[in-house]
């Protein structure tokens, strides 16, 4: 077993719930063991009705108080006050959860798809003695998270909401995965055993995934230059600085492995296809895009919102593209409010 060379980025006071009870991928192949990261807020009620489980996107860890600012503290749209809040980092991620850190040769780390990161939150759930949850909520891969959980278990959720995230990964998105991975098997590190093995690659991957989490507007306002200059430019600084920050951070065999979950999402495998799959869902449910989002464009999420029997849909406005979800909180905080807490 290596040691995660990550910790520090786990968040504050993480816990772990270590299994040791095989655990079967969806491609056949058995981790002998698992462990899950994951931070909770707030006490259970006595009814056990006040959950509110948050499934986080690609990169991030299990301390959303830490990276969803304003929404997990007092007063907040989750009030840790009011409601037991729980979020668990996924299977795969290199914050705590088993993944390609743990193994020998990381690249060797099996294929996870998003339905087996909702086998390892429902192993958890049962741990946490939490049946019932009041609200289940992500953005992004979390909210790919989200849907397969509430299709999984139609009966456990009251209320859903479902945030920049679309029913089935797109050509689109696995062009850019593939250009991401292009970046990391460029560097050929990758394949080493060793801390922080593939950081160069991460760098570049996470440059290029820039373009997308964000948009042309956003860069265009934020990272023009004023005077006038042949070198040296802000765009192009910003760039090195979101991949050098993210290669320090995060593994480059875990983000590999957490882009081809990625390519993995599909609703409807094996259920008759995505139309019969979001039809199980029963949960109260809010979908909501950014409307300058390019990875996950809002006229394709407000199509898809209505194959939810009763879904509500609501666009939030955004100049920062996929990542305004996480920006416009009291937007998001208002529609919550308003139609699911």
């Amino acid at each position: 077993m290596n040691v995660n060379p990550y910790t520090e980025y786990f968040g504050t006071n993480p816990q772990f719930l270590h299994s040791e009870q095989p655990f079967a991928l969806e491609s056949g192949y058995v981790l002998p063991s698992l462990r899950i990261c994951y931070h909770t807020y707030g006490t259970l009620s006595p009814s056990r009705d006040n959950v509110i489980w948050i499934c986080h996107a690609l990169t991030a860890n299990s301390d959303v108080a830490d990276w969803w600012q304003g929404t997990v503290v007092g007063g907040g749209v989750f009030d840790p006050a009011k409601y037991f809040v729980v979020c668990a980092n996924k299977l795969g991620s290199c914050y705590g959860s088993t993944s390609p850190v743990d193994w020998q040769q990381p690249m060797d780390f099996p294929l996870v798809t998003i339905r087996d990161m909702v086998g390892a939150h429902q192993l958890l759930a049962q741990a946490l003695g939490v049946e019932q949850i009041k609200l289940l909520i992500g953005g992004s891969t979390g909210g790919a998270q989200a849907m397969e959980w509430a299709i999984m278990e139609p009966e456990r959720f009251g209320n859903l909401a479902l945030t920049v995230t679309l029913p089935k990964c797109t050509p689109w998105i696995t062009a850019d995965n593939e250009a991401q991975r292009m970046a990391l098997r460029a560097d050929k590190t990758l394949y080493n055993n060793q801390a922080h093995g593939g950081g160069d690659g991460l760098m570049a991957a996470r440059a290029f995934s820039m373009l997308i989490y964000r948009n042309a507007v956003a860069f265009n306002f934020t990272q023009r230059d004023d005077a006038e200059k042949l070198t040296d430019f802000r765009a192009a600084s910003y760039q090195r600085y979101q991949g050098e920050k993210l290669s320090k951070r995060f593994d480059a065999r875990s983000y590999y492995k957490m882009l081809d979950a990625l390519d993995t999402h599909d609703v409807g495998r094996g259920r008759g296809g995505v139309g019969a799959a979001l039809a199980r869902i029963k949960a109260r449910t809010v979908v909501m895009s950014v409307d300058t989002d390019i990875m996950f464009p809002a006229a394709d999420v407000e199509l898809f919102a209505g194959q939810i029997p009763g879904a509500i849909y609501h666009c939030i406005h955004s100049d920062f593209g996929h990542d305004g979800f996480l920006i416009e909180t009291a937007q998001l905080a208002q529609i919550l409010r308003e139609h699911l807490l």
